[in-house]
């Protein structure tokens, strides 16, 4: 396997996520593993498409350049450094971290496009009144993306 995208945010989902990837690519690796962190504007109702592409124009547009923004991508990088070590640490070494900002569906299967991935590793723990609630990036992912989708919990 050459590309493999693995969500990533600061869920326990997320470790999942990494620990699975490492499990499955102990004995032979991909070529690349890329981990991808969407920061949402507007938070999880922005997420869920709940907000409209105009308010979330308007809301980038506003940010950007932002005290906000840079927070917002700090705790990005920190959060994305903490899944990279502990995939280097078992053995990955080829890691490409990429922060998107928009709707996290949208945007790692635009990831996965872009980068060629064969194989996406995201997340599946929000709780069913969530899924209910809010919407599920994992179950959108899962019925859009081009490539197979690997569920971790």
């Amino acid at each position: 396997m050459n590309n493999v995208l693995v969500a990533v945010d600061s869920s326990k989902g997320s470790r999942a996520c990494v620990e699975v990837c490492a499990r499955l690519f102990a004995d032979r690796p991909p070529t690349t593993v890329i981990l991808v962190h969407v920061v949402q504007y507007g938070g999880p109702a922005a997420a869920d498409d709940l907000t409209s592409d105009a308010e979330l124009s308007e809301l980038r547009e506003t940010l950007e350049g932002s005290p906000q923004l840079e927070a917002l991508t700090a705790k990005a990088e920190a959060m994305i450094a903490t899944h990279r070590k502990f995939l280097e640490e078992h053995g990955l070494r080829d890691l490409r971290t990429v922060i998107k900002t928009g709707r996290p569906a949208d945007e790692i299967l635009r990831a996965a496009a872009e980068y060629k991935a064969e194989l996406i590793i995201i997340g599946n723990t929000r709780s069913l009144i969530n899924k209910l609630l809010m919407g599920d990036v994992a179950r959108k992912v899962e019925h859009a993306a081009t490539v197979p989708v690997l569920l971790a919990r």
